[in-house]
């Protein structure tokens, strides 16, 4: 049946499914999608009159106005779909109307008389019931709702494990900004700085980095990967070209711009193709000032960032957090002055430890100050295993278009995404080279 066959609640179950999964918006995979549809068109084929709002409603875009579509709220209140748990009215509106959507931004209409939040025994699932609330303006107390769990998860499936120290992986997320003029800045930068302004005032607490061995020829290189195998060749970016755009369509790349829809794996699954094809306008990377990095996101989906500078501006530990960007927003992912103040910091901790380390094996004891305070055994041992690979570490962002990862999702690796990016930042690793020769913390190699 074709999308302007508009069928009716008299229709046979198949032939409404078909109709109606034509209408999906393509965040989910296309099984868990018809189990969801197929689900709710069985439950609705006894209220007929729901059913064929259910139907106008989805088929017309929200065109017309529609009644309440109603399922029984069951005792936690969620919905089990492929083994999957999650709120029925956030499970069909991402599926027709906005795949990126978390649950804490709907908020029902005046007329719903059955809506979520009213709790009653019945809950309404029709998603143009339901108005998409953006997330607290940037500036404001991460708790009212920068800071949001998925609310899928696994039946049957144990806690996963915390990272760093007992904090829980967590997705921050980073909203465009709603003044229109300002770009995003993570949470304690003035909101109404102009971005050169902003990346000063962010950055004012550490001194200036010498020039040192000079402007390397590639500010960055970006590598592209499906899972956790790389795809084509590493795209190197001229320090001449400060912006660069990566993203999904099929031009030949070059210069400014990393075109990932031409690149081919024989490996490649249909939910890696059906992910690719939600890349679109990707990404923009911009390099500022003596290295700062920005991203625009210009995807109608949103993207997923590891970023040490944003995890710290949250308050996070280092690889505590993944960072959601949505659509339009632009915010600063990467800050030099700050990566060269913690590899100093690091890689001066991991050489004392290190030391002190083999004057304990020397019988030499060392006093609780001899090296900044390092004195129990378990904390020793953790700084003097900080190796080149950790360091390295602080001057590389990781990015997955699409499809999270973490405990708020079912993936629990950015190596488990369908389509991601590492972006290695090459002043940064030339000053980290700088600073493992000025204080080697083992048998460093010149880095590229």
């Amino acid at each position: 049946m074709s999308i302007t066959n508009t069928p009716s609640s008299n229709d046979a179950c198949l032939s409404i499914v078909h109709s109606l999964m034509c209408h999906r918006q393509g965040g989910e995979s296309e099984t868990f999608a018809k189990r969801a549809i197929e689900s709710l068109v069985k439950k609705l084929k006894e209220k007929k009159d729901e059913l064929d709002s259910l139907i106008t409603a989805i088929t017309t875009n929200g065109a017309h106005p529609s009644k309440c579509v109603t399922i029984g709220r069951t005792l936690d209140g969620r919905l089990q779909v492929a083994g999957r748990k999650g709120f029925p009215h956030v499970i069909y509106t991402r599926l027709w109307r906005w795949p990126d959507l978390h649950k804490n931004e709907l908020k029902h209409v005046k007329y719903c008389q059955f809506a979520f939040d009213l709790k009653c025994d019945s809950v309404c699932v029709n998603p143009y019931h339901y108005d998409r609330v953006v997330s607290p303006g940037i500036g404001e107390s991460p708790s009212l709702g920068l800071m949001v769990k998925d609310e899928f998860d696994f039946d049957g499936q144990a806690p996963l494990p915390t990272m760093d120290g007992g904090h829980s992986l967590q997705t921050i997320q980073h909203p465009p900004s709603s003044r229109g003029g300002p770009p995003s800045e993570p949470f304690g930068t003035p909101g109404l700085l102009s971005p050169s302004d902003a990346s000063t005032a962010s950055t004012s607490a550490f001194p200036s980095i010498s020039v040192g061995s000079g402007t390397p020829d590639y500010w960055c290189s970006i590598a592209y990967f499906e899972m956790d195998v790389q795809v084509g060749e590493t795209f190197k970016v001229p320090s001449t070209g400060p912006v660069v755009t990566v993203d999904g369509y099929v031009d030949p790349s070059g210069g400014d711009r990393f075109c990932l829809g031409q690149l081919s794996n024989v490996h490649r699954t249909e939910a890696i193709e059906r992910a690719r094809l939600h890349i679109g306008k990707g990404i923009q990377l911009e390099g500022k000032g003596e290295g700062d990095v920005w991203v625009r996101c210009l995807s109608d989906h949103a993207v997923f960032v590891q970023s040490y500078y944003l995890d710290r501006e949250a308050g996070r530990a280092p690889g505590d957090a993944v960072h959601k960007i949505y659509p339009s927003a632009y915010i600063k992912v990467f800050d030099l002055r700050q990566c060269h103040r913690q590899m100093q910091q690091q890689a001066a901790t991991a050489q004392a430890a290190a030391a002190a380390q083999a004057a304990a094996v020397a019988g030499n004891i060392p006093g609780p100050g001899s090296v900044g305070g390092i004195a129990p055994a378990i904390s020793l041992s953790a700084a003097a295993g900080i190796g080149v690979d950790d360091l390295r570490r602080l001057c590389i962002l990781r990015m997955s278009f699409v499809k999270g990862w973490g405990p708020d999702y079912p993936r629990t690796s950015i190596k488990e995404t369908p389509c991601w990016i590492e972006i290695h930042l090459h002043r940064a690793l030339q000053l980290l080279d700088e600073v493992l020769h000025t204080m080697p913390i083992g048998d460093p190699q010149p880095l590229d």
